[in-house]
């Protein structure tokens, strides 16, 4: 993930009034995954990683706004149901839909 495509994001995220704090929360521990990945398509993740970044720390409030993100178009979820393989995400912007 370069510096320039980070920056993108900041941009949507700054500019969408519909993003509460959670949302950005969320998006913030999912670009820092993305960062370490080196990716924005196939970054993979854990519920638990996820929260503890955002520090978010109720499943309900997690699930809500993480729907709500896949709802706006930040991300694309494909879960793995398989427990040795984490679920990914794929970055989107909210007007690729």
């Amino acid at each position: 993930m370069r510096v320039n495509e980070l920056l993108y994001y900041f941009r949507l995220i700054e500019k969408d009034s519909r993003l509460t704090a959670w949302h950005v929360a969320l998006l913030m521990a999912i670009l820092v995954m993305a960062m370490r990945q080196g990716r924005l398509v196939g970054i993979r993740v854990s519920r638990s990683k996820i929260m503890s970044q955002s520090h978010i720390y109720t499943a309900p409030t997690y699930h809500k706004y993480f729907k709500e993100l896949q709802e706006l178009g930040y991300i694309c979820y494909r879960p793995s149901y398989h427990p040795g393989l984490k679920s990914e995400i794929d970055l989107l912007t909210p007007y690729d839909k």
